[in-house]
């Protein structure tokens, strides 16, 4: 029977367990040069340290534009390349895989002087209007992708990670609240987010997998669910994505989407969803911080992967600790041996 320490291999990505750190903004490039610093190197070796099997650093974008503040990580040039290395490097030193999230923010990049996006609908009525992209800015952001990914190739990244949910470039094109273009990009929602896919398959490794993430969920009046989450999940399955990574939400203000859950596991279900639907794996996320729970998620067979947010940021050693919890051998490093109970079984 499957657990959350039970190893999980995907084509050449092999990962001692099944605890996942997600991308989470960290807004620490204090030069505005998207270039990693030492915040991120202790942020993330320190996880690594704490017995994670995969870490997914943060939304990394392929523009300067696309980023939501001027203070994320980028990979629009070859400069940001060695200090992204440096970090994989030193999680590799103590077994675990890192993963980078490429992406672009679309019309939620709060510092851009003009956002763009799929079509010129603000976020909400305090946000700038974006303007929408050209069919040739469209092919040439494609392309932007592709380098970013050859970037993150040459880092020596072990799997790569687009952002298609929260509300973001790629999300902006497959919503029909946020495409209303009348060129081919709006006559298939999905067709954006597919040559994403393909372009950056075009530049990775043939045994690396291609995690995609995305909204399984909008929580605003007339956004789509899981039926049509579904429906274009299929598409970028078809185009080359590996595994899912499901989330919900982030395509507008929490008041106006009402209010989504906030209970244990509230987004699993969608999860599963995507799993059996499409016989795809799955990364859970969302409130899953008990070890107890985040365990049952991969016993029960409702997703391959857990990934643990708010935990980890609280807690560096969440992974060792839930293994003292879960009675598992999760690798306690010598040097921290006395600082846990000894395992028994």
């Amino acid at each position: 029977m499957k657990d959350l320490f039970t190893p999980y291999e995907l084509k050449d990505l092999k990962l001692k367990n099944r605890v996942v750190m997600p991308p989470m903004c960290q807004y620490s490039v204090s030069n505005k040069d998207g270039i990693a610093t030492d915040w991120h190197y202790n942020h993330y070796v320190s996880r690594a340290v704490g017995g994670t099997g995969l870490i997914i650093i943060e939304m990394t974008d392929v523009e300067p534009d696309g980023r939501i503040t001027d203070f994320d990580l980028g990979i629009w040039s070859d400069e940001q390349i060695p200090a992204l290395a440096r970090i994989v490097e030193a999680c590799h030193s103590y077994g675990a895989k890192v993963g980078i999230q490429i992406t672009h923010a679309g019309r939620k990049a709060e510092d851009a002087a003009v956002p763009v996006s799929s079509s010129n609908v603000p976020f909400d009525a305090d946000s700038k209007t974006p303007r929408a992209l050209t069919t040739e800015e469209v092919k040439a952001m494609v392309e932007k992708f592709r380098l970013g990914v050859k970037r993150a190739i040459q880092a020596g990244f072990d799997v790569i990670e687009l952002h298609g949910a929260h509300g973001y470039l790629i999300h902006q094109f497959h919503s029909p609240l946020t495409n209303q273009r009348t060129d081919e990009y709006g006559k298939d929602l999905t067709l954006f987010g597919t040559e994403v896919i393909r372009a950056a398959k075009s530049e990775m490794p043939e045994g690396m997998p291609l995690i995609m993430r995305i909204s399984a969920q909008e929580y605003v009046e007339g956004g789509y669910g899981i039926k049509e989450s579904l429906e274009f999940s299929k598409a970028y399955k078809e185009a080359g994505a590996d595994i899912f990574h499901i989330s919900a939400g982030g395509e507008g203000p929490i008041a106006a989407a009402g209010k989504p859950g906030t209970h244990a596991a509230y987004q699993v279900p969608l999860a599963r969803e995507i799993k059996y639907g499409l016989n795809v794996p799955v990364i859970a996320v969302g409130r899953l911080d008990e070890p107890v729970l985040a365990n049952a998620v991969i016993g029960n067979e409702e997703a391959d992967l857990v990934a643990v947010g708010r935990g980890m940021l609280r807690n560096p050693y969440w992974t060792l600790e839930a293994g003292v919890e879960l009675q598992k051998d999760a690798g306690i490093p010598r040097q921290y041996t006395f600082g846990f109970p000894r395992i028994n079984g």
